[in-house]
């Protein structure tokens, strides 16, 4: 069985995030916390890695896997054309539950499945993960759960689900909540709130005052 660090302890935790890294270098699968749920993370720059972490969910191209960021300047070498708006989104709510869905730079060699040019990207509010993430730099990260099985706010449950698909399990204990992240696009002349999450509309529209929901 695929080993589980307890990073409630400082040794563990040490020793966990290391062999994190070096699985992540192999082009394995990882099991790290959020602030939302538990993900299942990728080198994102290693298509055969994403791949193996979309087998593992059982989940098909058409559903591509978000990307996680260690910080706000790691979007420079990823993302074009990004509106002005943007950089208040960022200020206001990373880290933390939005996700920013922006047109990637035609020069990043990576293959997150059937993305049309764009990508999904998220700072999250949590330690471990971006300890992780400065580590690794951005990874692929979906939620550590079987395509329709709940999302796990546990890392043994994702373990019960994943079992020896993912090579480290990081043991943050129960993540604060299982509230999705709210997803804005910005690859349009306006910014539209395609799934709302944790991240209220009413906070959102504080910052951006002309976002607009996809179905209305």
């Amino acid at each position: 069985m695929s080993p589980l660090h307890d990073c409630s302890d400082p040794v563990d935790r040490a020793t966990g995030l290391r062999e994190a890294d070096a699985a992540l270098r192999r082009g394995e699968l990882v099991v790290l916390p959020t602030d939302t749920v538990y993900g299942v993370g990728a080198d994102a720059f290693d298509p055969e890695a994403v791949a193996r972490l979309l087998r593992a969910k059982g989940r098909g191209r058409n559903m591509p896997s978000p990307v996680l960021v260690g910080s706000p300047g790691d979007l420079d070498d990823l993302v074009d054309g990004l509106p002005r708006y943007a950089d208040e989104l960022m200020t206001a709510f990373w880290p933390g539950g939005l996700t920013l869905v922006a047109r990637h730079k035609p020069s990043v060699t990576w293959d997150l499945g059937d993305t049309g040019g764009t990508v999904a990207v998220r700072m999250p509010d949590h330690p471990v993960a971006l300890e992780l993430l400065r580590l690794t730099g951005p990874l692929a990260v979906s939620s550590a759960n079987l395509t329709g099985r709940p999302s796990p706010q546990d890392c043994r449950a994702a373990r019960e689900m994943l079992g020896d698909a993912a090579a480290v399990y990081l043991d943050a204990g129960p993540t604060p909540a299982a509230v999705p992240s709210s997803i804005v696009d910005l690859t349009g002349p306006a910014p539209v709130l395609v799934r709302a999450g944790a991240i209220s509309t009413e906070r959102l529209r504080e910052v951006v005052p002309d976002l607009r929901e996809r179905y209305s």
